[in-house]
């Protein structure tokens, strides 16, 4: 199953709204931290007005809406680049987060309990604030590239999330934080001593941007 996550644009804290499903048909119901969410300015979707499971055999038209179009004619290189051998919106939408411009939602898959290995992919939080940049001045960046591999270090002292983990460069330079809804099942496995790794996989500056440094989480490391 998937989490809809909705991040409030005011004060930037991720919230898990609700949960889609795919067995025999595709299910959502809204699940999660919805209720908090609905403090905080987050209103029912439209397609979905009812606190109740909706049920469908193809996939929801407001999830499907949020991918590319499997006719375009570079959609063969959008699926390799996820590793996608054909079109599958499901997962594709688990692969892609389907993030658009125009809203703060995205889908992830969570890290289970039972997983032993972990890959994800995921935008460093709060690095607008730990940067001054607010999303408009990238250079304002710290210093970091594609390849890098960062460090992780749990904070439990901190007053929003005891789960928090911070993220730093080799240097040890502040970046910014793993998400919300990966930091508990995260800090669980890294204070049992399991080996990670986290490597910068893009960095976008753009100037206007909402995050701007995507990394991939692995348990266990790939650095030998």
């Amino acid at each position: 199953y998937l989490y809809l996550i909705w991040k409030d644009p005011k004060t930037r804290r991720n919230f898990t709204v609700g949960k889609l499903t795919r067995e025999k048909n595709y299910k959502f119901q809204y699940d999660g931290e919805y209720i908090d969410a609905e403090h905080y300015g987050w209103g029912k979707l439209e397609a979905f007005p009812e606190d109740k499971i909706y049920e469908s055999e193809v996939l929801f038209p407001i999830f499907s809406s949020r991918l590319p179009d499997p006719k375009r004619r570079d959609i063969k290189k959008i699926l390799e680049k996820y590793g996608l051998a054909q079109y599958d919106a499901y997962e594709l939408l688990k692969k892609n987060g389907g993030r658009l411009p125009i809203d703060t939602y995205e889908l992830i898959s969570p890290i289970l309990q039972n997983d032993e290995t972990v890959q994800r992919d995921f935008f460093i939080m709060g690095i607008r604030h730990s940067a001054s940049c607010q999303g408009k001045n990238c250079a304002l960046l710290p210093q970091i590239n594609v390849g890098d591999f960062l460090q992780l270090t749990p904070e439990p002292g901190n007053k929003n999330d005891p789960n928090a983990i911070q993220i730093h460069t080799s240097s040890g330079q502040f970046l910014g934080y793993i998400p919300r809804y990966y930091a508990r099942a995260i800090l669980e496995r890294i204070s049992k001593g399991l080996t990670y790794s986290c490597q910068v996989m893009e960095i976008n500056r753009m100037d206007n941007c909402s995050e701007c440094v995507k990394v991939r989480f692995n348990i266990p490391s790939i650095v030998k």
